[in-house]
């Protein structure tokens, strides 16, 4: 029976995916993916010549039902995303929704996300976490904030950087300033850097050293 695979790649250093992940990417009829151009990078690398379609949130909406009647038609699908598991702040649960309740198989396999390494690698208390992903980018991103004022668990987010001195800042006002936190950038690549300190030392470190790359913000909860 036919069925949708979800699979992780890497966030950072091609060498961070699975033989499972690679064989199944071979063996599927074909792979959705949110850039192909991205993604044919680690295609190219592994020899993967499986055909890539795109499948972003620009055109899950309209795309959902077909790709689900092609997999119950017979069609083994995989879902990538640009990097890491697809779903988590990236598109996928669209189309998981709409296999689930038509019944059809949905396989996700372990492996990459950023959220994980950042988490660990924070030194904050990691048994105990939330995951917001983005904030909000107008409507609603101070409120949310302050909801998490007394989140007692650590918070993960995820963030652009060119949001992330103005969201250490914000933080900073509803959190406190010397609440602890850790910014996390390019995770597993050449030039990753895991920054810990006070909101307030974060903010002002990026405020002059402008940040680059894939952004991971994780914060003390409230004690």
């Amino acid at each position: 029976m036919a069925k949708l695979f979800l699979v992780p790649t890497p966030v950072g250093n091609l060498e961070d995916i699975s033989f499972r992940a690679l064989r199944i990417l071979q063996e599927v009829d074909y792979v959705l993916a949110e850039d192909t151009r991205t993604s044919s990078v680690l295609f190219k690398k592994y020899k993967i010549k499986t055909r890539l379609v795109a499948h972003h949130k620009f055109n899950e909406h309209r795309t959902v039902a077909d790709i689900a009647e092609r997999i119950a038609a017979g069609s083994n699908v995989a879902l990538i995303s640009d990097a890491g598991t697809p779903g988590i702040s990236d598109p996928g649960f669209l189309l998981v929704r709409t296999c689930v309740a038509q019944g059809i198989e949905v396989e996700c396999l372990p492996g990459a996300t950023a959220l994980i390494p950042a988490l660990v690698n924070s030194g904050l208390p990691c048994d105990r976490f939330c995951f917001e992903g983005f904030l909000p980018q107008k409507k609603g991103r101070q409120t949310r904030i302050a909801q998490l004022a007394q989140e007692e668990r650590t918070m993960v987010f995820y963030e652009s950087p060119y949001r992330l001195v103005k969201t250490l800042t914000k933080l900073a006002e509803a959190l406190g300033s010397e609440r602890q936190a850790c910014v996390s950038r390019e995770i597993s690549k050449l030039h990753e850097e895991n920054r810990r300190g006070s909101l307030s030392e974060l903010a002002e470190y990026y405020s002059q050293h402008e940040p680059k790359g894939e952004i991971v913000v994780c914060v003390a909860g409230v004690h």
